[in-house]
C-alpha cells in the first residue's frame, strides 16, 4: 500500500483506540508515500505520554531535531512525511519523556529491521512480490482442519544447517533455505513446518521468543521478499508454515517496548502484573485498546502479508494466571478475587473470533502447560478460548517418563501410556515432542532411551509408532528423525553427519515409512477428536508391557490394529483380542516391512469375542489394516431403514 491511502485518519485514530483497526499496520510504522508531488516515507507511531517524539535515520544522518513528529490524536498517534527518504534506510524514533530523557527507540511497527548486534528500523515495502500459491490458499481455505492429517516439522532456520562460508553465523537466506528444506519436510512425509523464531529479536539464544520487531522477519534470514519467497515455495510443495507467536511477554531491551515513550505503554504499570520474575520480561497489558490492537493486528498481518497458515502461540499459561511464576504477595487478585487473568482471557477470544473470521484457512495452537478448561474450541461456546488445537503437555510428559524407563521397570509406570485416554478428547489435541524436550541438559530424544546403543533406537521407534497411533495431530522438532545424538543448539546445525550411519539412516527411513502410513489411513486423523476413533484391546497388560489399540477411521474402511511390545523380550503366539473376524494385514513392523496376514478365530480375549495370535519380537512393532465390520453393518442399517423411509 503506497501513496495517499497510507496517511492515519480520524476513523483510523478512533478504531485503534478502540481495539478494532484490524489492519492497523498498513497505517502505523514507516511507508512508501506520495505528498504533493513528493515521494517520500510516511511515519506514525504511538507514544501516548511522550512529550515530544523525532524521526532520526541515515536520510538525515542521524540529526536528533531536524524531523519533529505531529501529534495527531488525543490517544497519543504522531505522524510525519518525510520527502526523499527511500526504500531500505535506516530509522529509529527519539523520544523525549516526560520527565525529559532521550529514548531511541525501534519501530513498533517497522516491517524491517537492521541485522544485530544493530537495532534500527529499517524502511522497507511489503508490496509487489508475486505470489505463486494460489491453489493451496483455496484448498486450506476449504479444509477442516481437525479431519486433515498434520504432521509437523518444527524447525529452527538458524540452525537447521549452516554453510561453511567463513562467516560466525554460516545463516542460509530464506530463499536458499525453502529448496533443501522444502525438499527434506516433503521426502519425510511431514504436512506442515513450524518456524521458530522469526520476527525480529535480538539474542540469539532466546530462540526468538523475546521479540522487539513483531512486524518484521528477522533479518538474520533475509529481507521480508526473501521470506514471502520461502513460504511461497512451501506452498507449492504442498507444505503448510506455521509461526511461533510469542504475545505472552517482551524482552526490557532499551530499543523495544519496554517504557516506550518513557512511561508503560505496553506493559502493566503494576510491576505484580507487568513482569515476569523467573524470566526478566516485561507482560502485554491487555486491558489497554491500543495493545490489544497492536497484537491482534499482528497476528493477521503474518497470515494478510505473508500467507502463514497458522501461530503457534507462545506461554498461554502465563498469559492466563496471574500468578504464574510469582510467590504470595508478587500477584494481584482478579475482581473476583481468582487467579486468572480477565484481560488475557478476553484477548485471546478477541484474537481467535477475529482470526477466524477474516481468515478461517489459519489455525490458532495454543502452548498451554495446565488443565485450564475449553483451550481449544468455539469462541462462545464452553467459555473457550477459541483455540483450533492445544500441545498436549500432559501426554508428553508422562509418554517421555515411560519411555526412558529401564524396560524391568515399565509395568509399574503402565498408567503413564495409558491416562492420557482418559482426557484424549477434552480438547482438540497436539502430541508434541518439541526443541524445549532435547535442551539444557533434558539430552536428545535418542539418549533419553535406556540400553545399549541398537536398543534405544529400536525405544524410539516404538515411541514414534505409539505416538503415530495415539489420538492427535503430531509435532516432532528437527533431528528427532535420525535420531539427533546431542542436545540441540542454536548456535550449531545439526549433527547430519550421523544420519548417513546404519542405525540412524534405518530410523529416518522408519519414520518417513511411519509418516507415509499416518497420511495414507484416514483412521489415524479423521477422527482424532471422536471417542468412536480409538478402542483398546487391552490396557492393561502391564505384566508383559504390551499395549494395543484400534483406530478406525469414519466409515470403518481401512482401519488400524497397533499391537507394541516395549520390552526386549519375544513374545510367540500373544493373544490379542480383535473386533471383527477376518484377515488382518500387516502394513507396519520395527523394520518398516509389512505383508503377514493373520486370521481371526473365535476365542475370548480382553472382553472380544475374536482374536489373533501374535509372535511379537522383542521391543516389536505390529499394526495391521483390517475391515471394521461391524461399523459396516451399522451403516448398511441405516441405509437400509433410509431406504424404507424413501418407499
Amino acid at each position: 500500500m503506497t501513496g495517499d491511502q497510507v496517511f492515519i485518519t480520524e476513523l483510523d485514530a478512533y478504531l485503534f483506540g478502540q481495539g478494532t483497526h484490524y489492519e492497523i499496520y498498513n497505517k502505523m510504522g514507516a511507508h512508501l508515500a506520495e505528498k504533493d508531488g513528493k515521494n517520500g516515507v510516511y511515519f506514525s507511531v504511538w507514544a501516548p505520554r511522550a512529550r515530544e517524539v523525532y524521526v532520526i535515520g541515515e536520510f538525515n544522518n542521524w540529526n536528533e531535531n531536524e524531523y519533529r513528529m505531529n501529534r495527531i490524536s488525543d490517544g497519543g498517534i504522531y505522524d510525519i512525511f518525510i520527502p526523499g527518504v527511500k526504500e531500505g534506510q535506516l530509522y529509529k524514533y527519539l523520544i523525549i519523556s516526560q520527565d525529559g530523557r532521550k529514548l531511541y527507540k525501534a519501530d513498533p511497527y517497522a516491517n524491517a529491521s537492521e541485522l544485530r548486534p544493530g537495532n534500527a528500523s529499517k524502511t522497507v515495502c511489503l508490496d509487489g512480490y508475486e505470489w505463486g500459491d494460489r491453489a493451496w490458499i483455496q484448498k486450506e481455505s476449504a479444509a477442516d482442519h481437525l479431519k486433515e492429517a498434520m504432521c509437523i516439522y518444527e524447525c529452527h532456520l538458524g540452525s537447521w544447517k549452516k554453510k561453511n562460508d567463513g562467516t560466525e553465523d554460516g545463516f542460509y537466506n530464506y530463499r536458499e533455505l525453502a529448496p533443501e528444506l522444502g525438499k527434506y519436510v516433503k521426502e519425510m512425509g511431514y504436512t506442515h513446518i513450524e518456524l521458530m523464531g522469526i520476527a525480529e529479536y535480538p539474542f540469539d539464544a532466546s530462540w526468538g521468543y523475546q521479540v522487539t520487531g513483531y512486524y518484521a522477519p528477522t533479518a538474520r534470514y533475509g529481507s521480508p521478499k526473501d521470506f514471502m519467497y520461502f513460504v511461497d515455495y512451501m506452498h507449492r510443495q504442498g507444505i503448510g508454515v506455521i509461526l511461533d507467536w510469542v504475545p505472552a511477554h517482551f524482552p526490557r531491551d532499551a530499543h523495544g517496548l519496554a517504557n516506550f515513550d518513557g512511561s508503560c505503554v505496553y506493559e502493566y504499570a503494576d510491576p505484580r502484573k507487568g513482569e515476569h520474575p523467573d524470566w526478566g520480561t516485561k507482560v502485554f497489558d491487555y486491558g489497554k485498546t491500543e495493545v490489544s490492537n497492536f497484537l491482534i493486528a499482528n497476528a493477521l498481518f503474518w497470515v494478510d502479508k505473508y500467507h502463514i497458515d497458522g501461530l503457534r502461540v507462545d506461554a498461554v499459561a502465563s498469559m492466563l494466571y496471574l500468578d504464574y511464576g510469582r510467590q504470595n504477595g508478587q500477584w494481584i487478585p482478579n475482581k473476583y478475587g481468582g487467579n486468572g487473568n480477565l484481560e488475557a482471557m478476553d484477548f485471546l477470544r478477541h484474537l481467535n473470533k477475529i482470526m477466524n473470521e477474516r481468515f478461517p484457512r489459519a489455525i490458532t495452537i495454543a502452548e498451554e502447560s495446565t488443565a485450564w478448561p475449553a483451550v481449544s474450541g468455539v469462541v462462545g461456546e464452553n467459555d473457550s478460548l477459541g483455540f483450533t488445537f492445544k500441545w498436549n503437555m500432559g501426554w508428553m510428559h508422562d509418554f517421555l517418563e515411560y519411555m526412558k524407563c529401564d524396560p524391568l521397570f515399565r509395568k509399574g509406570n503402565h498408567n503413564k501410556m495409558t491416562f492420557s485416554l482418559m482426557y484424549a478428547y477434552s480438547e482438540r489435541f497436539i502430541l508434541v515432542l518439541s526443541h524445549d524436550e532435547v535442551v539444557h541438559l533434558k539430552c536428545s530424544m535418542l539418549n533419553k532411551m535406556p540400553g545399549e546403543y541398537t536398543d534405544k533406537f529400536r525405544n524410539l521407534k516404538l515411541a514414534y509408532t505409539y505416538m503415530t497411533g495415539h489420538p492427535g495431530k503430531k509435532l516432532l522438532f528437527m533431528g528427532q528423525e535420525f535420531g539427533q545424538p546431542n542436545e540441540w543448539s542454536e548456535a550449531k546445525a545439526l549433527d547430519w553427519h550421523v544420519a548417513a550411519e546404519p542405525e540412524h539412516a534405518s530410523l529416518q527411513q522408519f519414520v518417513k515409512r511411519l509418516f507415509q502410513l499416518y497420511r495414507s489411513y484416514p483412521a489415524l486423523y479423521t477422527t482424532d477428536y471422536n471417542p468412536e476413533g480409538f478402542q483398546w484391546s487391552n490396557a492393561n497388560d502391564y505384566e508383559n508391557s504390551v499395549f494395543s489399540f484400534m483406530r478406525y477411521s469414519g466409515d470403518g474402511k481401512k482401519s488400524l490394529l497397533f499391537i507394541l511390545n516395549f520390552t526386549p523380550v519375544e513374545r510367540p503366539s500373544y493373544k490379542i483380542g480383535v473386533p471383527d473376524a477376518g484377515k488382518y494385514r500387516l502394513v507396519l513392523d520395527e523394520t518398516g516391512g509389512s505383508g503377514e496376514v493373520l486370521t481371526s478365530v473365535k476365542a475370548d480375549c480382553s472382553g472380544f469375542e475374536d482374536s489373533v495370535l501374535v509372535n511379537l519380537s522383542s521391543y516389536g512393532i505390529r499394526v495391521y489394516e483390517f475391515q471394521h465390520q461391524k461399523h459396516k453393518k451399522r451403516n448398511l442399517q441405516k441405509g437400509k431403514r433410509r431406504h424404507k423411509n424413501k418407499k
